[in-house]
């Protein structure tokens, strides 16, 4: 089954330096129906403005993916850790037993970005903070692996405390390729336009810039690219 999530259905909230548009519940905005997906409990596709943030905040036991899609972050937190985030790079704080921490924009153009919260399988880990490049080279045969909490990614992806992928990649107009579904998957539509379908369903389903899909009871994925287009793509546990 694919179940469409159209980008202008999604929550949303204006704070003037923050646009955001929800994917789940969050903050002031609840919607019962849009409470979480398996272990996924939030996306948040955020705009910054150039020299505006998130002061100093808490988390805990809380995996938290900090996608950049133009722009940078610049994170700093309670354990020690500092640095910055660009577009075509990819964040992972594990939060643990308790971190405090603050992001900001602190460049001179728009930060875009999306938040993604999972929830962990391993309540009171120590904090952590990671980050890495992601290939920008648009793919042709398969989404890159980024984010995994399987041991044996290690070598090739950031680690979670949760048994789920994280894969995304840009794709040429005109691309096809096939995706292995384990467990059930939340598609993002970063950029472009694509459409995705399978065996199990008799009509393949568009996906706008922004839009956002659910993907379960299927094996295998097809995504098509209608335009030049950017794909996230998160494989999970229900």
């Amino acid at each position: 089954m694919i179940k469409h999530i159209s980008y202008f259905d999604l929550g949303t909230a204006d704070h003037g330096w923050l646009k955001s548009r929800f994917h789940f519940s969050f903050a002031n905005y609840y919607n019962a129906k849009r409470m979480g997906f398996g272990k996924l409990r939030g996306i948040n596709d955020d705009l910054i403005k150039p020299g505006y943030g998130f002061d100093p905040h808490p988390h805990k036991n809380m995996e938290i993916i900090s996608y950049i899609r133009s722009g940078a972050i610049s994170h700093q937190d309670s354990e020690g850790n500092k640095g910055q985030t660009k577009a075509g790079e990819i964040q992972v704080m594990s939060a643990g037993t308790g971190i405090m921490h603050c992001e900001y924009n602190l460049g001179s153009s728009p930060l875009i970005l999306y938040q993604i919260w999972i929830e962990t399988n391993k309540p009171e880990a120590q904090p952590r903070w990671e980050t890495q490049k992601f290939p920008l080279k648009p793919v042709t045969e398969h989404l890159p692996l980024l984010v995994s909490g399987f041991a044996g990614d290690k070598e090739k992806a950031l680690f979670i405390h949760q048994k789920a992928r994280f894969f995304a990649g840009r794709l040429k107009q005109g691309t096809e390729i096939k995706h292995k579904i384990i467990e059930q998957a939340y598609l993002l539509a970063s950029q472009g336009e694509f459409e995705i379908s399978s065996k199990e369903v008799q009509q393949a389903v568009y996906l706008n810039q922004g839009d956002g899909a659910e993907v379960t009871d299927i094996d295998v994925l097809t995504v098509k690219a209608l335009t030049d287009c950017e794909i996230v793509l998160i494989d999970l546990p229900g």
